[in-house]
């Protein structure tokens, strides 16, 4: 599913105009990203939390120079979702 198709979605849903609801969806993508680069996780409760994880410092190798590189610790994004959500998935969804 992509954004155009959530967007349809919740258009027909809602009874909404595309362009609103895109402009909705948007936002709410912009809120996420900016509060995460301010250093706020987002809980969405019920759903889950858009959350900062941070990585330990390592040491990688450069194949094509065969060299070993320091890689410095660092912030990434992350989605952890809630209970509800992943017995949702669990239940819902057959293995493939």
């Amino acid at each position: 599913m992509t954004k155009a198709d959530i967007v349809a979605k919740i258009s027909e849903k809602l009874g909404m105009e595309k362009g609103d609801v895109q402009a909705t969806v948007e936002t709410f993508m912009e809120e996420v990203k900016t509060s995460l680069e301010g250093g706020d996780n987002v809980y969405l409760r019920g759903f889950g939390s858009f959350i900062i994880k941070t990585r330990a410092e390592k040491t990688g190798r450069n194949i094509s120079k065969n060299t070993t590189i320091k890689i410095p610790a660092h912030n990434i994004p992350a989605f952890k979702p809630a209970k509800v959500f992943v017995e949702g998935v669990k239940t819902n969804v057959e293995v493939k």
